[in-house]
Formats: C-alpha cells, sequence, structure tokens
C-alpha cells in the first residue's frame, strides 16, 4: 500500500465539524462477498433461487463464490484494520446461521461469525452487526415470505440466535437493511428477489418487516447483557418537484411517503402517514395492522443507519402529458437531475445528502444518525499490479463526507460515515458489472488491491482524528 496520498485540488474537507470521536467504516453484506452457499450448513436464501432465474442478473452471475470471504476472512479484516477504520459493519446470512428459516442454529455457521467477530475485536475494530441483507431462507419465501406475518416471527426468533451467540461482544445491533428494497424491489418491481409483482404483497412485505424489526428489537433489548444500541438501516433519497405545479407537488409527495414516511412515522411516531393511508385505498390495499402491532414497531431504539445514494425529481405527469396512467392511477414519474453520473447511472448530488440528514433531524428529532451505506460504482481501469486511480471515486466520497460535516454544522446529529463498499462484490441484479469497492477484486484470483479511494479514504480518517 502506498504510505501517503496527496488529495487533488477540491478535495480537502472541511473536518472542523467532524469531531475525533466521529466513527469511521467500511461495510459489506453475506451474500455479496462470502460465497461458500452451499458449506458447513447453508441452505439457499431467496438470491440463489433468483439468480437462477435466466436473465434476472446480467450476465447470469451469481453469489456462489463472489469474494470468497468465507475463506479469506482473516485476511480481509488485516485489510480493513490497514484501511485505517475503527467500524466493520457486516450482514449476518440467515441460511447460514439458521438453515430453512426455523429450528435450532447451525453451530458451523454461527462459528464463522463468532470467529469475525474476534478477529476484528483484535485488530481493534468494532463490529457493527446487520440481522438481515436480503438473504431470506428459501423456504421461508416458500410459505409466503415477507408478505407473510409469521415471517416476522421467524425473523424475531433467528435474531435471537445470532443475539445470544455475539451479545457478549457486540455493541452495535441493526435489524434490517433497507426494507425498501426487500418490499419494494423484491415484492413489486420483482427486480430484486424473490422477483415477485404485487403491489398488495409489497405494501404487506412493508409492514411485516417493520413488525419484525420490532419484535427483534424488544427481544434483544430484554436479554442485553448491558447497554446495547439498537437501530435499523433505510435507504433514502431526496423527493423534489420537478417543477412547482400541482401535479408535480403532488408526485413528490407521494414518493417521499413511499420512501422514507411509511418507514419513519410508524417507526418513530407510531403511526402510518395518513395521506398514504388514503393513497393505498385508492389503489385497493392498506396495510395489514393487527392490535398492537404499531406499538411494537415504534419500540424505541438508537440509531438510524442512513444509506444514501442520490435524490430524484418527480413529476405527476408522463412523457405524453398524461396525469393518470393505464390503470386511472396518478402518475409518479421519477427524473433524473443534471450533472454528472455514475456507471449505475445514478446522478451525483451532494448537496441534497446535507438537505436529507437536516430534514430527518428536524422532522425525526432525538434520533442519533450514522451513515451505513455511501459510495459509488465506476467503471474502473486496474492497471497490471491492480492499482486503480480512481479520482471519480475519491471525488465522490470527498463531496459526500463533506456533506455529512455541513450537515452537522446544521444541527443533524450525524455520528459516522461507513463507505459502500470495502472492496468490489457482486452487485445484485448487476452480478459483478458494477465496482462500487474501494478495493479493487480480481474474481479470477481473489487478489484485494486498494484503489486510490481507499488510500485518500485513509489518510483523511487520520487527519480528522489528529493522527
Amino acid at each position: 500500500m502506498n504510505p501517503t496520498v496527496t488529495p487533488a485540488p477540491g478535495l480537502l474537507l472541511p473536518t472542523a465539524d467532524l469531531p475525533p470521536s466521529f466513527k469511521w467504516g467500511v461495510a459489506t453484506s453475506s451474500y455479496q462477498i462470502e460465497g461458500a452457499v452451499a458449506e458447513d450448513g447453508r441452505t439457499p436464501s431467496i438470491w440463489d433461487t433468483f439468480c437462477r432465474v435466466p436473465g434476472a442478473v446480467v450476465g447470469g452471475d451469481n453469489g456462489d463464490v463472489a469474494c470468497d470471504h468465507y475463506h479469506r476472512m482473516p485476511q480481509d479484516v488485516a485489510l480493513i484494520k490497514s484501511l485505517g477504520v475503527d467500524t466493520y459493519r457486516f450482514s449476518v446470512a440467515w441460511p447460514r446461521v439458521q438453515p430453512g428459516g426455523k429450528g435450532p442454529a447451525n453451530e458451523a455457521g454461527l462459528a464463522f461469525y463468532d470467529r469475525l467477530t474476534d478477529e476484528l475485536l483484535a485488530q481493534g475494530i468494532d463490529p457493527w452487526v446487520t440481522l438481515y441483507h436480503w438473504d431470506l431462507p428459501q423456504e421461508l419465501e416458500e410459505a409466503g415470505g415477507w408478505p407473510n406475518r409469521d415471517t416476522a416471527y421467524r425473523f424475531a426468533d433467528y435474531s435471537m440466535l445470532v443475539f445470544d451467540r455475539l451479545s457478549d461482544r457486540v455493541d452495535n445491533w441493526t435489524t434490517l437493511n433497507e426494507p425498501w428494497c426487500s418490499a419494494w424491489l423484491g415484492y413489486f418491481v420483482g427486480v430484486h428477489a424473490p422477483g415477485r409483482k404485487n403491489f398488495g404483497d409489497a405494501m404487506a412485505a412493508v409492514h411485516h418487516l417493520l413488525l419484525g424489526h420490532g419484535l427483534a428489537t424488544q427481544r434483544m433489548r430484554a436479554a442485553a447483557p448491558r447497554e446495547m444500541k439498537f437501530g435499523i438501516t433505510l435507504n433514502m433519497g431526496t423527493a423534489d418537484p420537478a417543477t412547482d405545479t400541482q401535479a408535480d407537488r403532488d408526485a413528490a409527495r407521494r414518493a417521499d411517503g413511499m420512501g422514507t414516511r411509511i418507514y419513519l412515522d410508524p417507526l418513530r411516531k407510531g403511526q402510518y402517514p395518513a395521506d398514504m393511508v388514503e393513497d393505498l385505498a385508492a389503489r385497493g390495499t392498506a396495510f395489514p395492522v393487527q392490535d398492537g402491532d404499531l406499538e411494537i414497531i415504534s419500540t424505541p431504539f438508537e440509531v438510524l443507519g442512513v444509506n444514501f445514494y442520490f435524490g430524484q425529481d418527480f413529476s405527476g405527469t408522463d412523457e405524453q402529458g398524461n396525469s393518470t396512467d393505464a390503470d386511472g392511477l396518478p402518475v409518479v414519474r421519477a427524473i433524473l437531475p443534471p450533472g454528472p453520473r455514475t456507471a449505475m447511472d445514478w446522478p451525483i448530488t451532494a448537496d441534497r445528502f446535507t438537505r436529507l440528514l437536516v430534514r430527518l433531524s428536524r422532522d425525526y428529532p432525538g434520533l442519533p444518525m450514522v451513515i451505513t451505506e455511501n459510495g459509488a460504482a465506476f467503471d474502473d481501469t486496474a492497471d497490471a499490479e491492480g492499482n486503480v486511480a480512481d479520482e471519480d471515486r475519491t471525488a465522490y466520497l470527498a463531496a459526500h463526507i463533506a456533506a455529512v460535516a455541513d450537515a452537522r454544522e446544521q444541527g443533524a446529529d450525524v455520528r459516522g460515515y461507513f463507505a459502500w463498499s470495502l472492496m468490489d462484490n457482486f452487485e445484485w441484479a448487476e452480478g459483478y458489472a458494477k465496482r462500487f469497492g474501494i478495493v479493487h477484486v480480481d474474481y479470477n484470483t481473489q487478489v484485494r488491491t486498494p484503489k486510490q479511494s481507499a488510500l485518500w479514504f485513509r489518510d483523511t480518517i487520520s487527519r480528522v482524528r489528529g493522527d
């Protein structure tokens, strides 16, 4: 690793509002990096199944090997240590710990996360556990998946298997990662596992994901051997009207409701937004709320994980000027704002990141936040040694860390920033075609090489800490 990296002009950060206590980390998820999908008792997840659907994943790729992290974990922890971070956010594979989604724990599966936790602590790195990052056991999907209420109870049982094993050493617990993706992309749009396309199923999944979060949080807190931090991670952007017309303002309201408020309102206020309940009724559906559910969902928690990639504008008319779609429903059309884009064709909107964090702090006060994912895919070019001079990614990180500092200056209680992702990995429906890592992975040899962005990130952390 190069001993130092000089930031390009414009990449020096306003770090006055990032104290030495600010958490710095990198993040991954189990299915994207572990591989070993049929080893040591692990059974298939919905992503193992989805990857076998022709045309579902670019290139027909799958996570069978991924980054082979299951076999290379100690070296990967040493890599994390070399980046100077203090926290590693990883997820636990449900079908590795509890094959089939029910019954006792699989000792071999738990033992892997046992070793990972010990390895991190030995290196002075805080383990930040995410209990669910989309790898639902296939058997539970066949029993109804997240639209089935029973899945919430199965999730709470599974969570306790992990908690009972690791709670003597782990202090930070996240229940779910991005329930919007699980519900919307998995059960309505169908571009993520399990690939269903039913709006009513998606809304039932929203409710049961939140119920599972509340049930697991209650049980873990009751069993906690000391003070711990429990939370949930949501992916959120900004939803702005494309113009000042009423139709566009209403489209932006609907988009914000579906992407942010239907999660945070029940979590923090104990109720779903009234306007969204009305909108669902107009579509002939409703959240399947039972007595006591909202009290469970609104169980207090200590930290909100914020995943941010970009903001969007919204129009209430389609490209032909129609305000309703073929089913007579109001049009909500996303428009990407102008400016530079990443390899995912996502706009780079760091200013909107600041605005989101300030808004969250205002609308849901008293809830500390940690940026649990932020990063970008670009079309990296590696030299013969695997080195990547990713100035575009470095600039992206710099702009978004500066946006966090700006938000803190405006009163947002943001206490950490975790880069997505530690290394190139299986990027869901995009397969291996897109690279988000700050560490390059040669998928043929599994050699890891820190990119320029990783070295810049390391040096920035050191500078903020005053090392």
